[in-house]
């Protein structure tokens, strides 16, 4: 056998803070980092988010109804994040940035919630002064390629 083929058999379980929503997740994430951007940090209520992407056929919601709200970001592009109704922890999202791939914040696996290495650090502009370094390969002051198309209300903006 493979180390590929046995990573992809490596099954990853979490769900929201009152268990009523749980998912799995099969494999390593690719692309995963840590993001700073003010969206992830409202969304998230912290100073950033630790991310982690899956393909569809590796993720599968196991119990609960989320609820989903949907925006456009300044770049023009939709987010469609999902959540448990009852508790508000954002399960898992999906950013028109990242195709059809399934997003998930690393703090809601089950332990070991951070098994995996961070490959890059985005939106380090916006980054909480308390925060130090973050071992990464890559660290971006915005988004690679990222292009600002429609106004956006100051609370919202990343630092300049």
């Amino acid at each position: 056998r493979n180390q590929e083929s046995t990573i992809m058999e490596i099954l990853h379980e979490g769900g929201c803070l009152c268990g009523e929503a749980r998912y799995i997740a099969s494999g390593y994430p690719e692309p995963r980092g840590v993001c700073h951007c003010r969206y992830c940090q409202l969304r998230t209520g912290s100073a950033f988010a630790v991310l982690a992407y899956f393909k569809p056929e590796n993720f599968r919601l196991k119990s609960g109804q989320l609820t989903h709200y949907g925006f456009t970001s300044e770049s023009g592009k939709k987010w469609d994040i999902n959540f448990c109704p009852k508790c508000g922890t954002t399960v898992y999202y999906q950013l028109e940035a990242w195709g059809k791939l399934i997003g998930i914040d690393a703090g809601t696996f089950d332990p070991p919630t951070f098994f995996f290495d961070i490959a890059g650090e985005v939106f380090a502009d916006s980054k909480a002064h308390f925060i130090g370094d973050i071992e990464a390969d890559g660290h971006f002051e915005k988004f690679p390629g990222y292009e600002p198309k429609i106004y956006e209300e100051d609370r919202l903006k990343s630092r300049s």
